[in-house]
């Protein structure tokens, strides 16, 4: 789901997108480009050129569990059109949020809907990496290491 339209219209997010976002603190994410021909995606890292971490918008709900009745909290990553970095391998992307717009992402604002545009692409990277990454247990250094 792209864009404010859906996050703020759809019963299952509409709450939360008014009154609960969140910012994830992170220093990468992982996207999978398709290549013709081939069952299995490539895998890459992006992150920013410096190595500096950065935020991601989200909502978070809090549920109770339908049979054990116990209380959970979720969360939601907000994505976006991707940038030019990232539209060489898919066409959306996490919603970057600049550190300037993190109090206003936070805020009661009840749609901050102008914030969710594509991070420029300029202080990004973007590396091959192994598929080892599609393996949970695999949760070490390594899977980010650049593949040939």
């Amino acid at each position: 789901m792209r864009g404010p339209e859906g996050w703020a219209t759809l019963p299952s997010f509409r709450e939360a997108y008014r009154k609960r976002r969140c910012i994830l603190p992170v220093d990468g994410f992982f996207e999978w480009k398709a290549i013709k021909g081939q069952k299995a995606k490539q895998p890459y890292a992006i992150a920013m050129k410096n190595g500096s971490p950065f935020g991601i918008g989200g909502l978070w709900e809090n549920w109770k569990h339908p049979t054990s009745g116990e209380w959970m909290r979720t969360f939601a990553i907000i994505t976006t059109d991707a940038n030019e970095l990232v539209a060489e391998i898919h066409d959306r992307m996490p919603l970057i949020l600049a550190p300037t717009d993190y109090t206003r992402w936070l805020s009661d604002e009840p749609d901050p809907g102008d914030l969710m545009r594509p991070f420029p692409a300029e202080p990004m990277r973007m590396w091959p990496i192994s598929t080892r990454v599609n393996k949970p247990e695999n949760d070490d250094p390594s899977v980010i290491e650049p593949s040939s």
